[in-house]
């Protein structure tokens, strides 16, 4: 079986990955944890401050993080253009342009799910992001290749829509 689609990487895809990324992570976790603690400190004593600095630590994630997807596609000059994926018994093919990088399925490090998008990483930081707009109704293809050929332990793809 072999399975292709192409992505066009916009700002609001990469954002989508970064937040889920940042947001699964030790540090946002505990940066948002904090910015809810000190919004509900203001609520216990009334004091402006608290909340004032409870909502900047909660908003400056997601916009800082907005704003790092935006420059990343705008500069990228990969991003401009269209990224040709295939995925088949041996793993995964991106092709942009005349170029082309393949990845086995034995290294691939995991694969989650976001509302928006299937993501396979390829270490702990770097990833594939299959937009499932982009996908269309190739996604139930796309999950049955990753869930056959991955170790079930690194796949958590929770749902199709």
């Amino acid at each position: 079986m072999k399975v292709e689609f192409d992505v066009k990487m916009t700002t609001a895809k990469m954002y989508d990955y970064m937040l889920m990324h940042t947001l699964r992570s030790f540090s946002g976790i505990v940066g948002e944890a904090v910015g809810i603690m000190l919004i509900a400190c203001f609520f216990a004593s009334y004091k402006w401050l608290y909340l004032i600095a409870g909502v900047i630590v909660v908003f400056y994630l997601p916009v800082a993080l907005y704003m790092n997807a935006k420059k990343q596609v705008m500069l990228n000059p990969v991003f401009k253009q269209i990224l040709h994926y295939t995925l088949d018994e041996e793993g995964i093919t991106i092709k942009v342009g005349e170029d082309s990088d393949s990845q086995k399925w034995s290294d691939m490090h995991k694969a989650i799910s976001t509302a928006k998008s299937i993501i396979i990483y390829t270490n702990k930081i770097n990833a594939c992001i299959f937009p499932k707009s982009d996908m269309g109704d190739k996604l139930p293809d796309v999950v049955r290749m990753i869930s056959t050929h991955m170790d079930p332990k690194k796949v958590t793809i929770k749902t199709l829509n």
